[in-house]
C-alpha cells in the first residue's frame, strides 16, 4: 500500500483571532509532520501585517493560503450587530464561494479543519465524505461553558448576569455571571440563539483541537473528556490539545524589525509596560484619555498601541483594515511631547510577538484574547487584564484568580471607566512592585511548562503528530 501525501485543508473565518492560529498551526503540520496544507482564508478587510504573515508562512512548499473575500452580508446582518452575529452570517453566505474553491483543488483533501465560525462549512466534508475537525482557538474552559450553553438556556430562568451563585459546568471551575461569554448576558438579542444553534452544531464535528495544553487546564480538559454529563453534551467526541499555538514557537517564520523594536533596544531590562487591545478592541475617547494620563502618572516606560475611539463599542475595530488616523489628536493635549523619553505610540498595529520576547518589556495590558494571552505566557510576561468582549472576562478571570499571573482593575472597563489613578497603581505594582514580582515569577513556571508541552514528545507534540491520536483519522484516509 503506497502512502499519498496527506492533504488538509483548513478554514478560516475573518478575524487575527482566528486567522493567526490556524495558519500558525497549518504551518506547524506542513513543517513538522509532513502533510499537504491548505488553508481557505475567509477574509473581510485587506491587512498589510497579514500579508507580510501569509508571505513567510508560505515559503514552506507544503502550505498555501488562498484567500476568499467574505460574502456581503449588509443586506442580510443588521449593521449594528454584534460580531459574533456577523461573523456566522458572512460564513454562511460565504459557503458557495467555499466550495467551488475546495472544487479547484488539484487534489481533494483528506480531511477539513475549521474554526467554530466555519462550522456550518462542514457540510462540504460530508459532501466529500471525508473527517471534519473543529480547532477551537479559545481554551478549554471557554470549550465547555460554549458546548454546555444549550444545556444551561433550560436551566438558568431569566438573564445570566442577574443570577446570584455562578454558573456550574459539570467537573470544570463555576463561571461568574459577569464573566459569561457574548452574547449570554443578552437572550433577547439574534445573537444569542445563532450562538447556541453553532454550540450545538460544533459537537457534530468528528473531534475537537483546542488551543491549550495538558498541565494548563487539567480540570477542564479532564471534564470533557470524562465527565459523563459533559461527555454526552459534547457526543463523547475525542478532545486534543494542540497548543500553544504561536508565532514563538515557528522559528522558521522572518522576524519583523521596525522602530518599536529599535526604542526598546534602548531602554533598561524588564521597564517597558506594553499596552495593546488586539486587532477589534476599541475604547471610548473618555478611557483613552483616563489610560493616557494613567501612564503619565505612573512613570513607567510604556509602548502604547493605540486606536481612535468608536464610540462605545469595545469590538469597533474587528472588521476594520488595520489602518489608524496617526494624528493622535484624540489624546490629551500635550500628552505625546511630555512623554516622548518614556513612551513610544504607535498607530493601530506592533510587532506583538517581538515585543513581548524582548528583555526591556516587563509586562502586558491586555484585553485578554486568547491570542495575545498566550503570546504573553510563551514570552514570561505578567498581565493587566483588561477584557473587551467575547470570552475575555473568562480569560481574565483564570488569568487573576487561577494562574495569578494577571492583576485586573476594581470595575469591568466595559461596565465603567477605569480611573487614571487606579491605572496608574496597576501599572506601577506590574513594574516594579512586589505583586508584579510574585506574577513574574509564577509566569516564567508556565512559561517552562508550555516550552515542554511543545517540544518532542510534551503533551500537544504527541497530540499533533502521533499517528494513533488524530492524524490516524486523516491516515486511513491517506492510502491507496
Amino acid at each position: 500500500m503506497a502512502h499519498k501525501q496527506l492533504h488538509v485543508a483548513m478554514l478560516a473565518s475573518p478575524g487575527a483571532g482566528h486567522l493567526l492560529p490556524i495558519l500558525l498551526l497549518g504551518h506547524r503540520l506542513a513543517t513538522h509532520h509532513n502533510l499537504r496544507v491548505t488553508v481557505l482564508a475567509v477574509t473581510a478587510t485587506a491587512s498589510h501585517s497579514l500579508s507580510q504573515l501569509i508571505t513567510s508562512l508560505t515559503t514552506h512548499n507544503h502550505l498555501s493560503v488562498i484567500q476568499i473575500p467574505a460574502a456581503d452580508v449588509s443586506g442580510v446582518a443588521p449593521p449594528d450587530a454584534q460580531v459574533i452575529l456577523q461573523l456566522c452570517v458572512m460564513m454562511r453566505e460565504t459557503i458557495p464561494a467555499i466550495r467551488t474553491t475546495i472544487s479547484a483543488l488539484d487534489s481533494r483533501p483528506h480531511v477539513l479543519v475549521g474554526d467554530i465560525f466555519a462550522i456550518e462549512s462542514c457540510v462540504i466534508a460530508e459532501e466529500l465524505g471525508i473527517p471534519k475537525y473543529v480547532f477551537v482557538t479559545g481554551n478549554a474552559w471557554f470549550t465547555a461553558l460554549f458546548t454546555y450553553s444549550p444545556v444551561l438556556d433550560k436551566l438558568v430562568v431569566g438573564e445570566y448576569v442577574d443570577q446570584k451563585e455562578p454558573l456550574e459546568i459539570p467537573g470544570c471551575k463555576p463561571v461568574r455571571p459577569e464573566d459569561v461569554t457574548d452574547p449570554l448576558p443578552n437572550r433577547y438579542d439574534e445573537t444569542y440563539n445563532v450562538y447556541l444553534d453553532y454550540a450545538v452544531r460544533v459537537t457534530l464535528a468528528d473531534g475537537l483541537l483546542i488551543n491549550t495544553w495538558e498541565d494548563l487546564e487539567p480540570q477542564s480538559l479532564d471534564a470533557l473528556r470524562t465527565n459523563e454529563i459533559l461527555r454526552s453534551v459534547v457526543k463523547y467526541k475525542p478532545v486534543y490539545t494542540v497548543g500553544p499555538v504561536n508565532k514563538r514557537y515557528e522559528p522558521e517564520l522572518v522576524v519583523l524589525k521596525d522602530g518599536v523594536i529599535e526604542w526598546l533596544d534602548k531602554q533598561p531590562n524588564r521597564s517597558v509596560i506594553y499596552v495593546s487591545f488586539g486587532s477589534g478592541g476599541t475604547m471610548s475617547a473618555e478611557q483613552i484619555k483616563e489610560l493616557a494620563w494613567g501612564l503619565e502618572l505612573s512613570r513607567q516606560r510604556f509602548v502604547w498601541v493605540v486606536r481612535p475611539p468608536t464610540g462605545h463599542r469595545p469590538d469597533g475595530s474587528f472588521f476594520s483594515d488595520g489602518q489608524s488616523d496617526a494624528t493622535f489628536d484624540y489624546l490629551p493635549e500635550g500628552f505625546l511631547t511630555r512623554n516622548k523619553h518614556v513612551g513610544f505610540v504607535v498607530p493601530s498595529w506592533a510587532p506583538q510577538m517581538e515585543i513581548l520576547n524582548h528583555t526591556s518589556v516587563a509586562g502586558f495590558l491586555t484585553h485578554c484574547g486568547w491570542n495575545s494571552v498566550l503570546e504573553s505566557l510563551t514570552s514570561g510576561v505578567p498581565m493587566i487584564a483588561w477584557p473587551l468582549y467575547a470570552e475575555q472576562k473568562m480569560n481574565a478571570a483564570m488569568l487573576t484568580e487561577e494562574l495569578k499571573v494577571a492583576m485586573r482593575p476594581e470595575v469591568s472597563p466595559t461596565e465603567k471607566v477605569v480611573d487614571r489613578e487606579q491605572i496608574a497603581r496597576m501599572v506601577m505594582n506590574l513594574v516594579e512592585g512586589e505583586e508584579g514580582k510574585a506574577m513574574k515569577m509564577k509566569v516564567d513556571i508556565l512559561k517552562d511548562g508550555t516550552d515542554k508541552a511543545i517540544s518532542e514528545n510534551g503533551s500537544s507534540y504527541l497530540s499533533i503528530y502521533n499517528g494513533n491520536r488524530w492524524i490516524r483519522g486523516i491516515i486511513t484516509h491517506g492510502t491507496t
